[in-house]
């Protein structure tokens, strides 16, 4: 019987080293930051705001990626497609107004100012131009093409 104790003894001391030695060696992931994207736009706030699809791009001319994305949204400017470059230094109000808190952040938004795709960072032209062509036309991005834009 005390042979018995004994071994319990020695078994639940090394259950409890085990269980602090797993706790040192994996700590709790980091608290992971959201970053907020609009939803909704009133499309008064931005340039052309008939156009049936506007793509507003919140950049900073302190970021290096901005004006990479800033340009390769600019080749979509159409009579159906309205380009805005919202720089944070000239459009501080609407960065604040959107809460977007983080550039480059760029949503394409429907005619009633529903964003209907988004992307934050970089991106490629072709993944932003499919991005716009499936929001207009649904069902127009083959399936992995579409796993790219938010």
């Amino acid at each position: 019987m005390t042979r018995l104790l004994i071994a319990l003894a020695i078994v639940a001391v090394a259950a409890g080293v085990a269980y602090v030695a797993q706790k040192r060696r994996s700590p709790d992931a980091p608290t992971q930051r959201r970053y907020n994207i609009p939803e909704q736009l009133d499309r008064a706030d931005f340039p052309r705001p008939d156009a049936d699809w506007l793509v507003a791009v919140f950049t900073s001319n302190t970021c290096d990626k901005c004006a990479e994305v800033a340009s390769k949204a600019a080749v979509l400017e159409s009579t159906d497609v309205a380009v805005a470059n919202l720089e944070f230094t000239q459009h501080r109000v609407l960065h604040e107004r959107y809460q977007v808190d983080a550039v480059p952040t760029l949503v394409i938004v429907d005619s009633q100012g529903v964003t209907r795709k988004s992307f934050l960072g970089p991106m490629t032209a072709t993944d932003l131009w499919a991005a716009v062509a499936e929001a207009r036309e649904p069902g127009t991005t083959p399936g992995a093409c579409a796993d790219h834009a938010h």
